[in-house]
């Protein structure tokens, strides 16, 4: 099917609509965000609604990985070798990789990073490679809350594969049990989203994370969120930390 044709079952309301979303894009500043935190804390909650609130790309170093290697890139290629024969991807692929992403059209108005850097060693040459590009991150947003809030949170976590949605059985549970709300798609629940693998996923966490945390605070970007409160306040706090003037 043709673009041409695939416009045509797209309502006159719906297309409206996307032009008004891109003519408000358009007058969005750019912003390039980072997202720390531990697993459950909420980042892939809010990490969406800051991504259209602020018309921005969504990148977890996971989904990109898998995305280079998908599309036979030569990164993608040196990070494939890598992994089939058991290895740790290497920081510098891994920024290639991000390199590689923010090209994307859709970043064209910033992006959100989750999941890297995990150490200042990575944080070090993410600032390298932006710098190379003549942008700078603006916001590193620290998910700040007790780890044993997150046992709970993380047990009944539930997440859609394909666009990285999450939701929770008991305080943000899917209209239909099982099923995305958007696409209908079924729901996964991770094998490491249990307590013994989180307590020893927190652990790492900590450890590797502290230093990062004060890296970014020296540079003048960190901004501390309480994240153990209701979702639509955790939200307006990123919003704040997002919208602040350097």
């Amino acid at each position: 099917m043709s673009a041409a044709e695939k416009l045509l079952d797209i309502s006159t309301n719906d297309l409206m609509a996307e032009v008004q979303r891109r003519i408000d894009c358009a007058k969005k500043p750019e912003k390039r965000l980072i997202f720390i935190g531990p697993p459950g804390c909420g980042k892939g909650t809010q990490a969406p609604k800051v991504k259209r609130e602020q018309c921005l790309c969504h990148l977890a170093t996971g989904d990109m990985l898998r995305a280079a290697i998908a599309s036979g890139s030569d990164i993608g290629k040196k990070a494939k070798a890598v992994m089939d024969a058991g290895g740790l991807v290497s920081d510098d692929i891994v920024v290639g990789i991000v390199k590689d992403a923010i090209k994307q059209p859709e970043c064209k108005k910033g992006f959100i990073l989750d999941g890297f850097p995990r150490t200042v060693a990575q944080a070090q040459k993410l600032d390298e490679m932006l710098a190379e590009q003549k942008v700078a991150l603006d916001v590193a947003a620290s998910f700040e809350i007790p780890d044993g809030v997150l046992v709970e949170r993380v047990e009944g976590r539930w997440i859609h594969p394909a666009s990285g949605r999450s939701y929770h059985t008991k305080f943000a549970p899917p209209k239909v049990a099982g099923k995305d709300d958007i696409t209908g798609d079924a729901l996964i629940h991770r094998a490491d989203d249990n307590p013994d693998i989180l307590k020893t996923r927190l652990g790492k966490f900590h450890s590797e994370t502290a230093p990062v945390v004060e890296y970014y605070k020296k540079r003048g970007i960190y901004a501390a969120i309480d994240a153990n409160q209701p979702q639509p306040t955790v939200f307006s706090s990123l919003m704040s930390a997002v919208n602040r003037q350097k």
